[in-house]
């Protein structure tokens, strides 16, 4: 669908003319655009892989009191928000408070009622009750048809040992599942919402270690979401092994270095 399509239709999911649309930065994935209506409303007009169920994350966010933006309407090919106000800023003790919040939510078992996709990539989450398990089949090898050769066997490695590196059974929290610094956003110094999730269930340290994967959230994050787990540290490479290889599939041979960085860092 062309950008100009995508305006339109969340025009008319809102039930008015569209005035103008302009995109909005990211969209790497999938187009992101600001529209103004006839009538003088605003929102942000999102394709992607599902917007059914990045609508259904958003409501499982918000429903643990963590921000997010609210959902103004949505059908099969386009999610229609509410405008965020962004004026930037940074805010880490409140991010810190609202993770906490988000990851109190729990569910039974690991994973998410459907899949999903980062574009082309797919996002494997079949219910599972056995965390080493999950972690290694739906988010390590299952890359491995796709990578380079001389890292599967790395990969292989590290992932037949999960059983003594993760825990088997940690409380199954609800994770924003693509945690990083721009799927944050920041109003004058407070923490408007979080937008783009992938979420599901696992274990809490995920979101933390992709957090820190290509930044770190600041001073006051670590004492406002509360101590780190005996340890963590050890598990922080493995958990950003995923979105490592995520970037490597859809980014190319530049993330490559990252890969195996973390590979060295996780002892394989």
């Amino acid at each position: 669908m062309s950008p100009d399509a995508l305006a339109r239709r969340a025009a008319a999911l809102l039930g008015s003319e569209l005035a103008q649309f302009r995109r909005l930065t990211g969209g790497d994935l999938s187009d992101c655009l600001l529209i103004r209506l006839a009538d003088g409303r605003e929102a942000v007009a999102k394709s992607g892989p599902a917007p059914r169920t990045e609508a259904e994350m958003l409501a499982a966010i918000a429903a643990t009191g963590a921000p997010a933006p609210a959902i103004l309407a949505v059908d099969d090919a386009v999610l229609v928000l509410q405008r965020l106000p962004d004026r930037g800023g940074s805010a880490p003790a409140e991010l810190g408070r609202a993770m906490a919040r988000l990851h109190v939510a729990r569910g039974d078992l690991y994973g998410w009622r459907t899949d999903y996709a980062f574009g082309p990539v797919a996002i494997e989450n079949a219910w599972c009750e056995d965390w080493p398990v999950f972690w290694g089949e739906r988010r390590l090898l299952c890359h491995a048809p796709h990578l380079p050769p001389a890292l599967v066997p790395r990969l292989q490695k590290l992932v037949d040992d999960l059983p003594n590196r993760l825990p088997a059974r940690p409380r199954p929290a609800l994770l924003h599942g693509d945690l990083w610094g721009g799927n944050v956003v920041y109003d004058d110094g407070r923490v408007a919402g979080l937008i783009d999730p992938a979420c599901y269930h696992g274990h809490a340290e995920v979101d933390l270690a992709m957090l820190a994967l290509f930044g770190r959230p600041g001073p006051g994050f670590r004492e406002a979401y509360g101590a780190p787990e005996p340890g963590e540290a050890e598990r922080v490479a493995i958990y950003q092994l995923w979105p490592a290889l995520v970037h490597l599939r859809l980014f190319g041979a530049g993330y490559r270095g990252l890969v195996e960085g973390l590979l060295k860092v996780a002892g394989v």
